[in-house]
């Protein structure tokens, strides 16, 4: 894999995630379990964090509390795009960072609003990320399954995997 810090490498992470609105999150229990669920990724412009909303109560703020290492991953089947994050998370109570980063879809989760005082931001601070870029294409998988099937070989991979540091 090769591994890549330059601003292109960045862009071309932030456009694999930009229209993947749900991501998982993992996170690790006190006792070593992983445990991930699916969260909403925060529209705002990507700066080397990842941001979340939350519930002040939710067990992931426990965890993060104790354990702040995660993992974050983002799936686009139709494109056969594939990122994976890992970073530090930590929890904000920051109400005015609220009010910046609300939107009004998550009054489904927070219906009181912006100002509700269940709401903590869980902000990722992103490590390392890597991206599997692959072609879509149906007759590209059709000829790699025919190419299998004929010869027993697996096709050559004609995507790109790149690990991306920050």
């Amino acid at each position: 894999m090769e591994i890549r810090n330059d601003k292109a490498a960045k862009e071309k992470l932030v456009g694999l995630i930009k229209d993947c609105r749900i991501a998982m999150l993992t996170t690790r229990h006190a006792d070593g379990a992983m445990h991930s669920r699916p969260m909403g990724t925060v529209e705002a412009e990507f700066d080397g964090y990842l941001w979340f909303f939350t519930d002040n109560h939710a067990e992931m703020v426990q965890d993060i509390q104790k354990v702040p290492d995660v993992a974050v991953t983002y799936s686009d089947e139709r494109k056969q795009n594939y990122v994976s994050i890992t970073g530090k998370a930590q929890i904000l109570h920051d109400p005015d960072k609220v009010k910046e980063l609300w939107g009004e879809s998550l009054r489904v989760w927070f219906p009181k609003g912006p100002s509700d005082p269940a709401i903590a931001l869980i902000k990722v601070d992103v490590t390392m990320a890597e991206y599997w870029d692959a072609p879509s294409s149906t007759m590209l998988h059709a000829y790699g399954y025919v190419k299998a099937v004929t010869t027993g070989e697996r096709p050559k991979h004609t995507g790109e995997q790149v690990g991306v540091t920050f």
